[in-house]
Order: structure tokens, then C-alpha cells, then sequence
């Protein structure tokens, strides 16, 4: 036995049925932690404050009438208490993020330093322009690259997440046809695209109406190009779709769409698997959202920093919105405000955001175009999906994947549940499992139209020793559901610092306050 083994149990020793509790309810370094409120006491201050003298109140009626309640700690407690709580997450720098349709890949932190420079972190967007030429010299130049890894002649920077860059897109288009005084008021949305695009379509004042996917897991050509007619204003399909597919009829499509009189939205949120191969504008695609965030790092869990922005083909080029950064004589100017000629952007659809953009997502997705560079791109894709179909393969004679045989998938591999018929288990329980093996549980449920979905994207950041150490997971609690060993699963997950939750009742009967 090797010197690091020595004294190693095989599991967690308070996980096994003879193993004594521990008093404090610690397990080693997996320590305990109780609620701050049961910590300190609401009626004692961690530092001793002399009374302030009396003065007249400012606050207008305002003034609290009680105690506010918090409990008082030392200093020493109050930092012990959220360190240890530290510990408790989960995050990219500690594991495996296997969510789908999420691309949690590593974040450089040579992004992170460039994002702190202060030309950059202390800009502010009513400085006069001038004096954030360098700020500006970067938008412009993140822009070009967008421009010319899509094909697409024109690009807005200022929509701050993908759904936003999707209504970004369709106000275009509506004042593209508002432009033409053609009333169009239907979007059609594949089966297939990411749930907020008929959303979007519908804030933006669309009936919305869906198009089957056919057996392969892509659109249905023949029945979205039967649909096409006067009244269609646009098709929203997303390319690689919400299963991980390649959507291979798209030039088709958008041929068809716009010989109709229609234009094409591409949900760009999944370019991390298409990067530097293939370029949507060859596709015919008039608008697409790419997610900063996702394609160029910075994943974006806990809801932010996001970044969406859109590329527009030269038809609806003069709608996109305001501002926009031009450069002049070796100056860079942002263009603010709306001009009567068509020239100086007078079709605009007008603002989208107050401001310009997000300029930390601006300054990490540069960093890292330009340290990977055209060919390092590229090569991001390729391993994406290099390592999205070795898991599919690894695991699909275990698990079932409902498209794994219509050849490979693009960078996310998708099961169901019909492996589990007949085990009383279901999707969630496989999550939960996942959770005592040191993993974060892949994205389960999505798309909606697989039953019982398991939804993986390694990305190109996971080693193959990750992804065998993750695949030898998945096998074995793949081997012990379909083996009767319900019970395991039933009360997953063990090591964590809290059992199973009734997330039901957890959902509707929150308890949001403390009650001493």
C-alpha cells in the first residue's frame, strides 16, 4: 500500500451503519455548521460601542422601532463561521460542472487580471470619450472578432445576458418588417430551441407557434417549410439545438425563410461547440446571440456577470440598436444618438440598455480569444465535442440515449430515463447519487422533449483523467440502479452536509426567516 493510502478508509467512516457519531456532529474536515443564529445571540454585539448622544432624526418617520435582530459575534467567530460555510460550496475551481446547455468551463485567471486593470475596472460610462479610449479600442476590437468568427457584417454589443440578445435580435427584425410596412405576426420555434425563445418571441408581441422535431432529434424541414407563409415574421431555431445536435438542414431552412419574406434568429448560446469550424453567417442566419460567457469563459453560475452580444447579416444590419463604437482618423468614437439619415444608423430600433455593455465580460472574452488565437478556437470546439461523444460512448450501453444512434452529438451528451423502467428510480435519484461521488449533478429534466433527461456537457476544459474518474461514476450508479439497489438511492445523498431535502415542500413552504 502506497504511503497517501495509508490509514485512507474505502468511505467516509460516518457514512458506514457501525461507525460511533461523533459529539460535535463533525466528520474530521467536514465540519458542522450551524445556522449564525444559533451561533451568536441576537442580544449581544461582537464589540463593545459607546452610546452615540442624542440628535435629531433624519430618517422621516423611518426610524426602526425594534431591534434589527442580528446576532452579535467576535470578529474571530463571524470569519470561522462563513469559511467554513466556504467550504460547503461547490464551484469550477473545486470539480466537475457537468451541466448541459450551461458551458461551465474554467475561467483563466490570466482573464481575471486583465478584468482588474484599472483602465478597465474603474471605467466609467459617463466618462467623457476621450478619456476611455482604450475601453472603447477593446469593444471595438472584441467586436471584430465576433464579426469575423460568424461571417456577419455587423454586431451589437450591449445586450447583458442570451435571453436579452434574443430580444435584441427580434426587435430588429420587427423593425426591419415595421420598416417595410409588412404586419407579420407569427414566430415559428422548433421543438428543438432553448425555452426562452418562444418566450421572447411572445414579449416581443408574436403569436408563437412550435415545429416538431423529427425522430433524429433535429427540426422537421418539411413541416416548418409547409408553415412558411405572409404571415411568419421569423424562425428562432438554435444551432447546436437544446440536444446537443447539429441542426444540418439550417441553409435549407433559412433559404426557404427568407425567400418567404422572413428572417432566421439563431440561438447562439451553444457556439462553444461550432467556434472557428463553422461561421452562422454561411449559414444564412440574419441574427444570433452569443453568450461571452459561455464560448469565451466566465462561467456564469449564481446568475452572473453575463454578456450577449448580437451579430446581424447586412439585411438587418441597419436596425441593430444603440450605441455602437466606430473608429475614425486612429479615434474611437460611440455613436449615441439616432441620425435622420439611413447612413448613420437611422433605423435603429433605438436603445436596448442604458448603457454600453459589460465591460468585464468584455475584457475577459478578449483575453481569451487572443490567447487562444484563430487556431486555438478551433481547437476548443473540436475538444469539446471530442469529449462530449467520448462520455455518450462510454456510457450509452448502460444508459439510454434517445439519439445516439443518428451518429455523434455535438458537445453535450444526452440520456433519458428509460434505463431506469421498472427500478422505481428516476432521474433525480441518479442526480443525487452523483452528489456522494464528489460531482455536480448534470442538468436533469431539459430539454422538455426527452422523458426524464440527463443532459452532459464536459466542454474542452475536463482532463480525460476527469472524465474517466466521471465516467466510472456514472457506470456505477447506472449498474446499481438497474441492480435493485433502491435503497442507496432512496436517502442520496449521504456525504454531503446535509441529507435529502423535501424539495417540494421546500419549494412552496419556504422558511425565510429565523424563528429562535
Amino acid at each position: 500500500m502506497s504511503m497517501n493510502m495509508q490509514g485512507r478508509p474505502s468511505a467516509p467512516a460516518a457514512a458506514s451503519a457501525d461507525a460511533a457519531p461523533t459529539v460535535t456532529g463533525n466528520r474530521a474536515l467536514m465540519l458542522e455548521e450551524p445556522l449564525i443564529f444559533e451561533i451568536g445571540s441576537t442580544d449581544v454585539t461582537g464589540v463593545d460601542l459607546e452610546d452615540a448622544p442624542a440628535h435629531a432624526s433624519r430618517l422621516g418617520g423611518l426610524t426602526r422601532e425594534a431591534a434589527i435582530g442580528l446576532p452579535g459575534l467576535a470578529e474571530g467567530e463571524a470569519v470561522r463561521h462563513y469559511t467554513r460555510l466556504s467550504r460547503q460550496n461547490y464551484g469550477i475551481d473545486l470539480g466537475f460542472f457537468p451541466l448541459g446547455s450551461c458551458t461551465m468551463k474554467h475561467n483563466p485567471r490570466l482573464n481575471e487580471k486583465m478584468a482588474r486593470l484599472p483602465g478597465f475596472a474603474d471605467v466609467h460610462p459617463l466618462q467623457p470619450q476621450d478619456s476611455v479610449q482604450g475601453a472603447l479600442e477593446l469593444i471595438h476590437s472584441l467586436a471584430e472578432w465576433l464579426k469575423t468568427l460568424t461571417n456577419m457584417p455587423a454586431v451589437a454589443m450591449t445586450p447583458k445576458a442570451g435571453a436579452h440578445g434574443e430580444l435584441c435580435g427580434m426587435l430588429a427584425i420587427r423593425a426591419a418588417h415595421e420598416a417595410k410596412g409588412d404586419a407579420r405576426a407569427v414566430v415559428l420555434v422548433p421543438e428543438s430551441a432553448h425555452g426562452t425563445n418562444p418566450a421572447t418571441a411572445a414579449f416581443c408581441g408574436y403569436s408563437v407557434e412550435s415545429i416538431p422535431a423529427n425522430a433524429r432529434g433535429r427540426v422537421d424541414t418539411d413541416a416548418l417549410l409547409a408553415r412558411l407563409g405572409p404571415d411568419v415574421a421569423a424562425v428562432m431555431i438554435t444551432n447546436p439545438n437544446t440536444c446537443g445536435l447539429f441542426e444540418p438542414d439550417l441553409k435549407r431552412i433559412a433559404d426557404a425563410v427568407n425567400a418567404a419574406g422572413a428572417y432566421v434568429y439563431c440561438d447562439g448560446a451553444n457556439f462553444n461547440a461550432i467556434v472557428g469550424r463553422v461561421r452562422p453567417g454561411d449559414l444564412g442566419v440574419d441574427a444570433m446571440h452569443i453568450n461571452l460567457h459561455k464560448t469565451f469563459s466566465t462561467p456564469h453560475g449564481g446568475g452572473g456577470p453575463g454578456s450577449g452580444p448580437v451579430v446581424f447579416s447586412e439585411a438587418l444590419a441597419p436596425f441593430a440598436p444603440l450605441p455602437f463604437v466606430v473608429e475614425q482618423e486612429g479615434r474611437f468614437h460611440l455613436v449615441e444618438e439616432e441620425s435622420a439619415s439611413a447612413e448613420d444608423h437611422g433605423q435603429s430600433f433605438g436603445r436596448l440598455s442604458a448603457f454600453h455593455g459589460q465591460m468585464g465580460m468584455f475584457v475577459r472574452a478578449l483575453a481569451y480569444i487572443l490567447s487562444h488565437g484563430a487556431d486555438g478556437l478551433r481547437q476548443v470546439s473540436e475538444d469539446a465535442v471530442l469529449n462530449a461523444n467520448y462520455l455518450l460512448r462510454s456510457l450509452d450501453d448502460l444508459m439510454t440515449a434517445p439519439f445516439g444512434g443518428t451518429g455523434p452529438c455535438m458537445h453535450e451528451a444526452l440520456f433519458d430515463d428509460s434505463f431506469l423502467k421498472d427500478t422505481g428510480l428516476t432521474t433525480i435519484d441518479m442526480a443525487k447519487a452523483l452528489i456522494d461521488e464528489g460531482f455536480h449533478p448534470m442538468t436533469m429534466y431539459f430539454p422538455l422533449v426527452v422523458h426524464g433527461a440527463m443532459l452532459i456537457e464536459p466542454t474542452e476544459t475536463e482532463s480525460k483523467a476527469r472524465l474517466d474518474q466521471f465516467i466510472t461514476a456514472m457506470r456505477a450508479i447506472a449498474t446499481a440502479a438497474t441492480n435493485g439497489e433502491g435503497e442507496r438511492f432512496a436517502t442520496a445523498p449521504h456525504y454531503a452536509p446535509r441529507s435529502r431535502l423535501d424539495e417540494t415542500r421546500a419549494a412552496r413552504q419556504p422558511v425565510l426567516s429565523w424563528q429562535g
